[in-house]
């Protein structure tokens, strides 16, 4: 367990952190969020001395981390950056290997645990021998994981690593990092001034104020309904309603036959290719009328999914962002099962908010 008692950290003219004295659960995820210069990351860095406290204690295991020489405590702490810190000059896999060359596990033995750690974050070996320059953002930072947890430490800390990449690449680095924790069970501190990644990733989340203090410290789904006072209502956003769905389960909402493409219909129809995974939609034509199936030849893109096991919040997002109302809902190959509607998604979000009260 990390543990901060009292820490401040003070520089000429103010407090970057304020008397913090909060605990971090052992092999779960904690996210620190907040507006910039709250001082998340000044936390966060404090926790492997690469900042020194002003005041207060912070220990890990029970050890007071000030006892600790600082090379020797950031080798037992794996630690990613925003823009991954890979050595340029190094390939893949000896970026991987470095911190435990440096604990002198011997060459053979550390390049074969680095290729096992590259299959363990998604990529292929075929990338071992290429340099950092070579690889897509998104993949430097699956690299810089990889390295994070070569010497496999129990306690990982990721100061904004995901947001120098577009959204796309970003949601799926988040996605990666859930199937990680859900396999090796780490004890991670996560730094990030997007709420939303916060909620998604985050087992307990500490909002922190301007001035170095903590607003507030409770699971997401609590910060979501029941913000403390006015500053995390107003970090959170107005849209809170909506991002709480994430943590009402979509098994009850109906979903209904689709209108494939390949059967007569006389408004919308799905495309599908030969697996029935969804392409996009063909828009009604506009001479069409009761029992004419005509339809425009260009593809429609069909918006978000709704999969198996997701929440109300994907339920809802898929049938909104779907130009024909219509969420498409897939199996956990992406082939299409159904659609469900707007509506349905509604009456589902009523009866889960009856159950809270």
């Amino acid at each position: 367990m990390v543990e901060f008692h009292g820490v401040s950290k003070i520089y000429p003219g103010q407090a970057a952190v304020e008397d913090l004295t909060l605990s971090v659960d052992t092999g779960k995820i904690t996210v620190f969020v907040g507006p910039s210069g709250c001082g998340k990351t000044t936390s966060l860095r404090m926790i492997n001395r690469m900042v020194e406290p002003t005041s207060g204690t912070i220990t890990v295991g029970g050890r007071d981390v000030s006892s600790i020489p600082a090379h020797e405590l950031r080798r037992s702490m794996g630690y990613v950056m925003q823009q991954a810190g890979l050595l340029p000059h190094r390939t893949v896999i000896d970026n991987v290997s470095t911190v435990l060359r440096l604990n002198k596990v011997p060459r053979a033995p550390a390049r074969q645990r680095a290729l096992e750690l590259l299959e363990t974050v998604g990529l292929p070996a075929s990338m071992a021998k290429r340099y950092p320059n070579q690889l897509s953002g998104g993949q430097q930072q699956r690299v810089g994981v990889a390295r994070a947890l070569a010497a496999d430490p129990p306690v990982l800390l990721m100061d904004e690593p995901f947001s120098a990449v577009d959204p796309v690449v970003r949601a799926e680095l988040q996605q990666e990092l859930l199937r990680l924790q859900r396999e090796l069970a780490k004890t991670i501190i996560f730094v990030t001034h997007d709420i939303d990644e916060a909620t998604i990733l985050g087992d307990r989340v500490a909002v922190f104020a301007t001035g170095g203090r903590v607003a507030q410290y409770a699971p997401p789904e609590e910060i979501l309904r029941a913000p403390v006072d006015d500053f995390v209502a107003n970090f959170v956003g107005r849209d809170r309603g909506f991002r709480h769905l994430s943590f009402s389960p979509g098994a009850s909402t109906p979903v209904h036959p689709a209108p494939l493409s390949t059967t007569p219909q006389s408004g919308w129809t799905l495309a599908v290719d030969d697996e029935q995974r969804p392409l996009g939609w063909h828009a009604p034509s506009t001479s069409a009328s009761p029992g004419n199936a005509k339809a425009t030849t260009g593809l429609i893109p069909g918006g978000s999914l709704f999969r198996a096991g997701d929440p109300l919040r994907n339920a809802l997002d898929a049938a909104l962002s779907s130009p024909s109302g219509l969420g498409v809902a897939v199996d956990s190959e992406g082939r299409v099962t159904g659609v469900v509607l707007a509506s349905e998604v509604l009456a589902a979000i009523e009866a889960a908010r009856e159950g809270r009260l």
